[in-house]
């Protein structure tokens, strides 16, 4: 099920928010729990029936091991040896389940092509959000095998992993985050304010994904599939319709899980805090799919060292890091390869030889350059990097770098912006259709690029979440996220799927 279809909508949500403040209303508070649970698997389910097998086996399992540390705690005298054990066990549980259900057929193919085998392939069907809940419930066993938390019940640990806003595309939450929220039961009361601020970022979220991210999509998969026939400016186009498009289609995704999580007066943590302002890639990772960077930071880069033993092998750590984040993202060399160079950008900026002028530092950089040049580089790299990350195959990726410096134009942008066919543009298209067809292509050119300009202005305005904490929800506010609600629903007969749903 998707937040932006009409049977979430019209039917899952309202049903969802009824069930769970009637129940609390009536202290039914472990009932409560258990509706909520129950929706959330039906919201997993219907992607797929056969995705809850997974998640509930992987459930059960998890919290099986966290039940067997518990009574082994009680002989004390073989207490460290059992948490190495289930440590070691719960890793591999993970890390096995992920691996064979995302990871398993690169894995087969990389053995047929370097020992010419020829192994079969499984092609195994990806389930939705297997990435995001498994690092979920690997975080929960690291930390109970390092006694760093405590048993819960079944009915939170089932109702912690499954809340429905964060299960398909994160955030990834941490037990601490979560079930105390769901144990407090003045959280289980109506809050007014909460709830209309929920409903204010999930529309704004809304927004974002149907109206702009979808659009910026008509052009950035047909550009991406013309890779070899694009010139220098039509390059830039496409890449920057996919940027925009992977921007606000996240970032549109995090604000409806907030606003969502809201409503049940449950606070997430911030996933998304606009990226593209950011003067270097260092900072730009320390915006961009925050609870992800705390993962790998926590349970990665920490156990390897940090910053423990040394400049060289913090270097180190911070690359391998990165590349595992590449292949998070997907079981391609072109993900690694973007995680690589991510990482290498990243590792270039703790070298500390170039820093912000006027940005805090803890080692005085050698150079100084001003913020705007540190937009620019940033920006520009962040982009070329998504050759890798959107493109087929390296090949791919090295063309459009070809595309991008050749200097070539053959008109391609004309057809590039043509995509850009939507409804908004009908009566428009009619008029110059019957006036004056010579324009059409001018005016979506023109509209591609007011698109741009418009893409970029907003990533330089307040975020959804400032917005939605800054005063109250004045009666102009609220005008304007119904029409924003209304258009969005007139544009739902186009449902597409989340990026992040696809990692």
């Amino acid at each position: 099920m998707l937040f932006n279809s009409y049977i979430f909508i019209f039917l899952f949500l309202p049903v969802v928010l009824l069930g769970w403040y009637v129940l609390n209303n009536g202290r039914q508070y472990r009932l409560a729990n258990l509706f909520l649970a129950g929706m959330s698997l039906w919201f997993y389910g219907y992607f797929n029936v056969y995705y809850l097998a997974i998640i509930l086996s992987s459930i059960g399992l998890n919290y099986a091991l966290s039940f067997l540390l518990t009574l082994i705690r009680e002989d004390s005298a073989h207490r460290n040896l059992w948490n190495r054990v289930g440590l070691v066990f719960g890793v591999f549980l993970n890390l096995g389940i992920l691996f064979y259900f995302k990871y398993y057929d690169f894995f087969v193919e990389n053995i047929n092509y370097v020992f010419h085998t020829d192994y079969t392939l499984k092609h195994i069907l990806l389930p939705l959000g297997i990435s995001f809940f498994t690092f979920q419930q690997l975080s929960f066993v690291i930390d109970r095998c390092l006694g760093k938390t405590e048993h819960y019940s079944l009915l939170n640990y089932l109702t912690f992993v499954t809340f429905f806003p964060q299960l398909i595309a994160g955030p990834i939450v941490l037990y601490k985050e979560m079930i105390p929220q769901f144990e407090d039961h003045t959280r289980r009361r109506f809050d007014v304010s909460s709830f209309s601020r929920g409903i204010y970022l999930f529309v704004l979220g809304l927004s974002k994904k149907v109206l702009l991210a979808d659009t910026f999509a008509l052009a950035a998969n047909y550009g991406f599939a013309q890779t070899f026939s694009l010139d220098s400016i039509s390059t830039v186009a496409v890449v920057l319709s996919y940027t925009f498009e992977l921007y606000f289609d996240f970032s549109g995704y995090s604000d409806m899980a907030i606003g969502l999580g809201k409503m049940f007066n449950i606070e997430l943590p911030i996933n998304f805090n606009a990226p593209y302002r950011s003067c270097s890639i260092k900072e730009f990772w320390q915006r961009w799919h925050i609870t992800l960077s705390r993962f790998f930071i926590t349970y990665v880069y920490i156990p390897l060292g940090g910053s423990r033993k040394g400049r060289a092998r913090m270097l180190l750590n911070t690359f391998i890091v990165f590349l595992l984040s590449g292949l998070w993202h997907g079981a391609a060399w072109t993900y690694v390869a973007w995680g690589a160079m991510q990482g290498l950008l990243v590792v270039w900026d703790n070298l500390g030889i170039i820093g912000i002028s006027g940005r805090e530092e803890k080692k005085p950089a050698r150079f100084h350059i001003p913020p705007w040049l540190g937009w620019i580089f940033t920006f520009s790299l962040f982009n070329m990097s998504l050759f890798f990350f959107r493109s087929q195959s390296i090949a791919g990726a090295i063309q459009l770098f070809k595309n991008l410096f050749s200097g070539s134009f053959n008109g391609k942008i004309y057809e590039i912006a043509a995509q850009l066919d939507i409804s908004e543009l009908y009566v428009l298209k009619q008029v110059l259709d019957l006036t004056a067809p010579g324009l059409l292509n001018y005016m979506y050119l023109i509209f591609l690029l007011l698109l741009f300009a418009l893409s970029f202005y907003l990533i330089f305005r307040p975020t959804a979440c400032e917005r939605a904490m800054r005063g109250e929800l004045t009666s102009r506010r609220c005008w304007g996220i119904s029409i924003l609600l209304v258009w969005c629903i007139i544009s739902l007969s186009q449902v597409s799927t989340f990026l992040y749903f696809n990692f």
